[in-house]
């Protein structure tokens, strides 16, 4: 039996019910932020600002520490007024990596149902959502939370947080390796 898919125009209630407390305050922090800023589509970049600023566990996993995390922080405000223009009115596809190929399986959609106001879903962002909850279970525990949603932003090298992270001077792969020993962690500690 096929998970429930988190598309576009989906209300991601199959998903979102499967995230921790703090992730679900993370999910309704990116809600906010798209509909503040009058995006249409909740993407990768309004989940890592609010993760980044939410959970003490991704801000810890940045190696250069709170001058980083400000720097990121910074860079993730410019968005509304500066280099995030350019995404204004397109819709973040999911990239090559392994998050990109859980999207082809399962079929997320690329279109906003129409009429509706709140923003929706990216693709791009259902997918990370979805890919979340499935490091979560893989690790054996019932509910996702921050560092699993985190690592499934950083497998898509393509998706506008990862975008973000490097334009703001992170180094990616220095922070999956953080990422993913931290989970390890988690599962055998």
């Amino acid at each position: 039996m096929r998970s429930p898919t988190v598309s576009s125009g989906a209300t991601a209630a199959g998903i979102e019910d499967r995230l921790g407390g703090r992730l679900t305050a993370v999910v309704a922090g990116a809600r906010r932020r798209a509909f503040r800023d009058g995006d249409r589509h909740i993407d990768t970049a309004h989940l890592l600002h609010s993760l980044v600023e939410s959970d003490p566990r991704v801000h810890d996993a940045f190696a250069g520490g709170s001058p980083q995390v400000v720097r990121l922080l910074g860079y993730l405000v410019q968005r509304t007024i500066g280099y995030g223009l350019r995404w204004s009115r397109t819709v973040e596809e999911p990239g090559t990596g392994p998050v990109a190929a859980a999207a082809e399986r399962d079929g997320a959609e690329a279109s906003p149902a129409p009429g509706r106001s709140a923003p929706l879903w990216s693709p791009s962002a259902a997918v990370a959502l979805e890919a979340a909850v499935r490091r979560a279970a893989a690790r054996g525990a019932v509910y996702a939370d921050g560092p699993d949603l985190f690592a499934a932003l950083l497998h898509d090298p393509d998706c506008r947080a990862v975008e973000v992270l490097r334009r703001s001077g992170v180094e990616v792969e220095l922070l999956v390796m953080a990422v993913e020993g931290s989970i390890c962690q988690q599962s055998t500690g």
